[in-house]
């Protein structure tokens, strides 16, 4: 345990992930010492959790400008940048670097577990904003620790807290019991393991973002190959299949995105994998050959799987940070003056506006949540949004009021009017003009389109891995 410190306090950014380490290094221009704390033992952890899959944004829009700063005296220089890289490239060429030269700036194996005002909980006014934040840490070996901080940047992510299956935010009847079969995340198919789990298998896979898409092209190129005769997707949709079903296509800015939904639509297409509308898990079920049954809220039961993949989106884990007053958006789970830019029935990616300190800001000053974690349960975010932020509130901190509240980005649009599209029905959503297609409308899902290079390889596995 230590004392309270009699210098400045640092500013603590929890997560050493794409947008954490940005954060510091945006810190480190404006003249600020960061710590940062990261529970995984590498840098990037996370990101290392989906080595396998591409993202859709190239290296041009993955590098943040102040890391690229802090790397150039060390020779490094920046990846083909029309290129998109895996997460494994991500971590291996930028992020290790990065966390490197910031060097014991980067604590790893430290977990946040609580966060609040130094001898002040959240009930507690008197003279509340001239205390230092507390952060208690557990660290890998067993070792509890609290440090002191002048503000705080929560870039934890929402990585490690998927939603569950059930059609109502909670976990389906029998979805902890079939944990077995059901996995939350894009299975890595060129691993043999996990390959010869899916192979020759019928797998539902739960979703309708970029997420379900990669794993929809991933389980259709499984069932061409030679040693995947036999595997079939049964993709679960909670809405009907319409114009914008498929994302923006080749409309959308960012190549790898829109053929992400090109390759889902061409493994329809191709019969490798059925659609299922219109259906909200409320109970998994288990067959007399232990195969999983889906039950839908109408009553509905699919025919048996014999493998579920859950790609539902993320919620933030908001545990550590009970002790501290946030603003957050009832629905999302965002900061309230973020959540109205980002809400997913109104935005997608592309046509959220970029958005700082002032956005991210809550009723406890000085505590930021920033990059995925700042987007609570709204699924459209890129890293691109995420580096702006922390530029934002870097320069907040250093109370450069005026370069914090400056708007550097722009954002490539998605090719798709309006939001992500979570109405259940296909005809709520009219486009009177727009960017794109004309009112959604249901679809007769015809030839396979072209659905180009960037589908060979695996693709990304949802915004939140740009």
């Amino acid at each position: 345990m230590t004392a309270p410190p009699a210098t400045e306090p640092p500013v603590v950014v929890i997560g050493a992930g794409p947008v954490g380490l940005a954060a510091a290094a945006h810190l480190v221009d404006q003249g600020i010492e960061p710590l940062v704390l990261e529970a995984g033992r590498t840098a990037g952890a996370a990101v290392r959790e989906w080595a396998h899959l591409r993202l859709f944004s190239t290296w041009s829009e993955v590098v943040d400008p102040a890391a690229e700063k802090l790397l150039a005296p060390t020779g490094w220089t920046r990846p083909d940048p029309a290129t998109c890289p895996s997460g494994g490239d991500w971590a291996d060429l930028y992020l290790r670097p990065l966390a490197e030269v910031l060097g014991d700036r980067v604590r790893l194996g430290a977990t946040v577990t609580g966060v609040s005002r130094a001898g002040r909980d959240r009930i507690v006014d008197a003279d509340r904003e001239r205390r230092p934040f507390v952060v208690h840490v557990a660290h890998a070996d067993g070792r509890e620790e609290r440090v002191f901080a002048r503000a705080v940047i929560d870039a934890s992510g929402t990585w490690t807290t998927p939603s569950p299956a059930g059609g109502s935010g909670l976990p389906a009847l029998g979805e902890k019991a079939a944990a077995d079969r059901i996995t939350y995340r894009v299975p890595d198919l060129k691993a043999p393991a996990v390959r010869a789990r899916y192979a020759g298998q019928r797998t539902a896979v739960i979703g309708s973002g970029a997420s379900a898409f990669t794993a929809l092209a991933c389980l259709a190129a499984l069932a061409k190959a030679d040693d995947g005769a036999g595997t079939k997707a049964v993709w679960i949709l909670r809405r009907g299949i319409s114009g914008s079903t498929f994302g923006g296509g080749e409309a959308d800015q960012l190549p790898a995105r829109g053929a992400l939904g090109l390759a889902a639509k061409a493994a329809v297409d191709d019969g490798h994998a059925e659609a299922v509308t219109g259906f909200r898990t409320e109970a998994i079920d288990r067959d007399a050959d232990g195969r999983l049954v889906l039950v839908g809220e109408d009553g509905r039961r699919l025919d048996a799987v014999d493998e579920v993949i859950v790609l539902t989106g993320f919620r933030p884990d908001l545990t550590f940070l009970g002790e501290l007053r946030l603003g957050l958006d009832e629905r999302l789970q965002a900061p309230v003056d973020l959540a109205p830019l980002i809400d997913p029935n109104q935005h997608s990616c592309g046509t959220v506006y970029p958005h700082g300190h002032r956005e991210l800001s809550h009723p406890e000053q000085g505590v930021y949540l920033v990059g995925m974690k700042s987007y609570g349960r709204a699924p459209t975010f890129l890293a691109m949004t995420g580096y702006e932020q922390v530029r934002s509130v870097a320069a907040a901190i250093a109370g450069d009021l005026e370069a914090a509240d400056r708007v550097e980005l722009t954002l490539p649009e998605t090719g798709v009017c309006g939001g992500a599209g979570l109405f259940d029905a296909p005809g709520a959503r009219e486009a009177d003009g727009g960017c794109c297609a004309p009112a959604p409308r249901l679809v007769q899902l015809g030839a396979p389109a072209e659905v180009g290079a960037a589908a060979d390889q695996d693709p990304a596995g949802g915004c939140c891995g740009s």
